[in-house]
């Protein structure tokens, strides 16, 4: 056969190939579904841009010749880290395949840009995409993951008689194992700052930590962590522990433990979380104390829960809180970030239908969708790791938590959904009834240090910022290096990352104005919090000698309590 016939029949099997390929790619984006609108007949069609869709095809026709032409024995592994190791850059065909999934999912991404509407229809696709693009990367499959075969070939077949075993495992205690949960016990060796339980109600434990100072400040301290997940992120190890790092500043420490709701607990409402919840704890630290004031601080949904708190004793012309900490903290939602593609009235309306009365929302379900956030790092990885290979996780306290899921009422979450995520409603003064009293957040006067994580994907680092614009008082801002969790958890022995911190007393509208006169500091930004909290506590006192108060607030049980122990 003549260079030219090859030449002739090369080309007509590149256009085969690649021609089904654009289809393909064409035909999937047809059918990707709106995660806002999923299980409901509200999806809208979606239309692409022509001139963007004939420039996406060109440039993919393109890219596809080059692949083509370059041929197997060319290939060299992508940098993807999904597709590093000695059994991809070992293997030409391996190669080839990676960088043919590669084009094809730059391609898709490129198609989403391509759609005709507004920025949510777009993002909610891109979303749908992004899901759709890591589920089918080959790394997923023995038959295509290089790496595992030449594992599996070395082992003489032990690493996937492994994997069927991490396979049995995992689907017996109902998700992916991020580590080795046998490794760790709270209580034992996550959770273990002194301390005793001093109340409990249907909804929380309060637990009271044991002074590491002979004196402490007269106000105590009191944090209410969110109730999605468990109150010990702010305590998994010594050494990164902010609940002992309070406690070692001075702070006479008090943290709110929320039980993981059951049937009885299937018909709490937001006002229950907000009374019985947050503002009960608040009333027992004054009691047990005898201050008639205390410091309080609010993580992620917990602050949330915290400003209502206070919006509602503003309302009652009460003031038991002498300042408060945000952290991490959506109070205005007009940035939500990739949340908002869960978001629609139509995804809201029927989470009322299925329990807006009552009933659960399943811990399993909200840790798989916060999971799917991030596919490639805390879903596919670990199904790649632990049932291809036959590998078991390494110990991490931090996933170890975050595996540790936790059920929510219905009507907390329905209401939740549509207060706070669809329409906002909490910075409309007068528009939400909490309590029995008319929410205004411009009554919360009282001084607030309001933290935000820069590379944040749950409570982006704009809408951490926009709690200064919503609340009236003395306020200082800080921005923190890194995400949602490990910029919180950053603690002065690690000497790590950086804040950000503006001296000024000013507070533009916009998070890059503030930026403009802001000043990066080396290290963790917790001490530059202590120093602010320390000067909010009053004078110091001797440490108290004993947990609780008199017969009505004995010791339950020992730090951490029982409710934290409660699974999902």
């Amino acid at each position: 056969m003549s260079s030219d016939s090859l030449w002739v029949q090369s080309a007509q099997q590149f256009q085969q190939v690649f021609g089904e390929s654009w289809q393909r790619a064409l035909q999937a984006f047809q059918q990707i579904e709106l995660p806002a609108l999923a299980g409901t007949d509200a999806a809208p069609a979606i239309r692409l841009a022509p001139d963007k869709l004939q420039t996406l095809q060109k440039q993919y026709v393109e890219e596809a010749a080059k692949l083509w032409a370059e041929g197997l024995l060319a290939q060299q592994p992508p940098s993807d880290k999904r597709f590093a190791g000695e059994g991809w850059s070992s293997n030409p065909v391996a190669a080839f395949s990676a960088a043919a999934y590669l084009l094809n999912a730059r391609t898709l991404m490129g198609l989403t840009d391509a759609i005709e509407g507004d920025e949510k229809t777009r993002a909610q696709v891109r979303f749908g995409v992004e899901q759709w693009i890591a589920a089918m990367a080959p790394s997923n499959f023995l038959a295509f993951n290089a790496e595992a075969q030449r594992k599996a070939i070395e082992t003489r077949g032990e690493s996937i008689a492994k994997g069927m075993a991490n396979l049995m495992h995992d689907m017996r205690q109902g998700h992916v194992s991020m580590t080795d949960e046998s490794l760790f016990e709270v209580g034992r060796n996550v959770a273990t700052t002194e301390g005793a339980v001093v109340y409990e109600n249907a909804l929380f434990q309060l637990i009271e930590y044991k002074p590491l100072t002979d004196k402490v400040f007269e106000r105590p301290f009191l944090l209410v962590p969110p109730c999605i997940n468990k109150f010990y992120i702010l305590d998994l190890q010594p050494e990164n522990s902010l609940i002992r790092y309070s406690v070692a500043q001075g702070h006479h420490t008090f943290v709110v433990s929320w039980r993981n709701p059951d049937q009885s607990l299937a018909d709490k409402t937001w006002d229950d979380y907000v009374e019985h919840g947050a503002m009960q704890a608040i009333a027992v630290v004054r009691e047990i104390t005898g201050a008639s004031q205390i410091n309080a601080l609010g993580f992620c949904v917990g602050g949330t829960i915290l400003s209502n708190a206070l919006a509602v004793y503003a309302a009652r012309g009460e003031e038991p809180v002498t300042s408060a900490t945000f952290l991490t903290t959506l109070i205005d939602f007009t940035d939500t970030g990739i949340l908002d593609v869960f978001i629609s009235e139509a995804s809201v309306r029927m989470r009322e239908l299925q329990m807006g009365q009552g009933g659960l929302m399943k811990g399993k379900d909200l840790a798989c969708t916060f999971s799917f956030l991030r596919p490639n790092d805390l879903v596919w990885n670990y199904v790649v790791g632990n049932y291809l290979k036959g590998e078991t996780p390494p110990p991490f306290d931090l996933l170890y938590w975050n595996s540790d899921s936790t059920n929510l009422p219905g009507p907390f979450y329905a209401w939740y959904l549509r207060n706070t995520y669809l329409e906002n409603n909490m910075v409309q003064p007068g528009k939400l009834t909490v309590c029995g009293e008319k929410l205004d957040l411009r009554k919360v006067k009282l001084p607030v240090y309001i933290y935000g994580s820069r590379e944040d994907h749950i409570v982006p680092i704009t809408a951490a910022y926009a709690s200064t614009q919503v609340l009236p008082g003395k306020k200082r801002f800080v921005m923190g290096a890194s995400g949602h969790i490990a910029g919180v958890i950053n603690p002065p022995s690690a000497n790590k990352r950086m804040h950000w911190v503006r001296e000024d007393g000013k507070f533009p509208a916009s998070l890059d104005a503030w930026l403009e006169g802001a000043t990066e500091h080396k290290g963790s930004w917790w001490p530059d919090w202590s120093d602010w909290l320390a000067g909010h506590a009053g004078r110091q006192v001797a440490a108290p000698k004993r947990y609780g108060k008199g017969a009505k607030f004995k010791v339950i049980e020992p730090a951490p309590g029982r409710y934290v122990k409660q699974k999902a």
